[in-house]
């Protein structure tokens, strides 16, 4: 099995995430190429059985470079996909009336669904979807954030 994996990681903190991914799938006799998108092409995009795709995101979206990426890329129909983003954690009530309800959060995080409407409108077939944490704006990674990325792991389908 061959995953190609894109991130648009910012500070640092979605390639962590990335390298993670690809060492425990290496675990697993998988290969992974890791991308970050402001180096790849999107209309070259090397063939795979699976692409991940991960985003911090900005103002509730993925960040400009992945959505960009994304409009761009050539993907043929059909093919899978999962998504791997990074997202501020939620703290209960501080100063200001923060949303804590998974409900209320899906009202503001729209990185995931963002990311499916787009690679869905060009027909991929999503496989898994996950949340890594971050603790403050630039990070740094929630603790135990490996296991968040193992729990990611074991939803992909391995294929011989």
């Amino acid at each position: 099995m061959k995953i190609e994996y894109f991130h648009a990681s910012k500070h640092g903190n979605g390639a962590k995430v990335a390298e993670e991914f690809q060492r425990q799938m290496a675990a697993k006799g998988v290969t992974v190429n890791v991308h970050h998108v402001k180096h790849a092409k999107p209309k070259e995009i090397p063939p795979a059985d699976l692409y991940v795709f991960g985003s911090p995101g900005r103002f509730g979206k993925p960040i400009g470079d992945m959505r960009g990426f994304l409009k761009k890329a050539n993907l043929p129909s059909g093919v899978k996909y999962a998504v791997l983003v990074t997202e501020l954690a939620p703290e209960p009530e501080k100063a200001i009336r923060i949303p804590t309800s998974e409900e209320e959060l899906g009202k503001c995080q729209r990185v995931i669904p963002v990311i499916n409407e787009m690679l869905q409108e060009k027909g991929l077939v999503k496989v898994a979807e996950g949340k890594i944490f971050v603790t403050g704006i630039k990070g740094p990674l929630e603790p135990n954030w490996q296991k968040e990325v193992e729990a990611f792991v074991a939803k992909i389908p391995i294929s011989p």
